[in-house]
């Protein structure tokens, strides 16, 4: 409950500061979590991106005051908005009516609520989980830089050009033959292909891995990667990807976590793969987490 606490302490910081800079970094400490598997928390349990939700809200808070009297350009300034054009433009999209308008009794305007989150009893299947703790793991494999975009800003292109790359990556390491490489090192210590998100708070770059954990020396054209000591969540699921895995992470995050005692721990998300068929993929989900505060 204190997890799901801090994160309803974020939304009531939004709240406070619509007109004003808000911060990537700000909201991930006051949930005690990166700012990765902020976004990832926020997206999955309000169903929309962090930057839409703020924009809602902002637009929202603006027409309330554009019917009180105030001018178009302070209220655009206020908003974060670099001019009366880009506001004007957003404001048309969102109320289908132009700020000058806005301004005249009777106008139909559309209004977004601040949301909370909330534990709800839902009658679904239930949950199959196991918790270990784990030395740290030695992985081996190809890969590729994610993008972090600016912490200083309210802005989701780098997160949702990531999901986009990721496929991307797949599809190129599998294609140039780095992915029968990296089989090639599986040992006694793998038991699948591993999708390793390294997106810590304090790391300079993001990364994501195609690897395996092995002792095997090093072939050429992979990297070696460590991951540190850590308590992980496993689930197991099948299904058809890449609905499968999604359907379950965001489980996690809106069913399992809220009740579970644990919270996100500061280490790299990862996803084995324990079959080569995307019709019926075998999968587990390995999420990093500590006892809740």
């Amino acid at each position: 409950m204190e997890w799901l606490n801090r994160l309803n302490d974020s939304l009531d910081y939004i709240e406070k500061h619509l007109d004003e800079k808000i911060e990537y970094e700000k909201l991930s400490k006051i949930a005690c979590c990166s700012v990765y598997h902020y976004q990832r928390m926020f997206s999955y349990m309000a169903e929309m991106s962090l930057s839409e939700y703020i924009r809602s809200r902002r637009l929202t808070k603006a027409a309330f005051d554009l019917q009180t009297g105030d001018k178009v350009i302070d209220v655009a300034l206020r908003y974060g908005y670099e001019s009366p054009t880009a506001f004007n433009r957003a404001f048309q999209k969102f109320h289908n009516v132009s700020p000058s308008k806005a301004q005249k009794e009777g106008t139909c305007l559309k209004a977004h609520p601040p949301i909370s989150f909330k534990i709800t009893v839902k009658g679904v299947e239930k949950m199959e989980y196991s918790i270990i703790k784990k030395e740290e793991m030695r992985i081996v494999g190809a890969k590729m830089q994610l993008k972090k975009g600016n912490m200083n800003q309210i802005n989701d292109s780098a997160m949702e050009e990531n999901f986009k790359n990721v496929p991307a990556f797949w599809q190129s390491v599998g294609q140039d033959g780095r992915l029968n490489k990296i089989i090639s090192m599986m040992d006694s210590k793998s038991n699948g292909v591993l999708g390793v998100s390294a997106c810590m708070a304090n790391v300079q770059n993001w990364m994501y891995y195609i690897a395996v954990e092995t002792d095997k020396e090093i072939i050429e054209g992979l990297e070696e990667y460590i991951i540190p000591p850590t308590t992980w969540a496993i689930f197991k699921g099948r299904g058809v990807m890449p609905t499968a895995i999604q359907d379950i992470e965001k489980r996690i995050i809106t069913e399992w976590f809220p009740t579970s005692g644990y919270e996100y721990a500061d280490a790299p998300d990862i996803e084995v793969y324990l079959n080569q068929d995307p019709t019926n993929s075998e999968f587990e989900v390995w999420i990093p987490v500590r006892e809740a505060k």
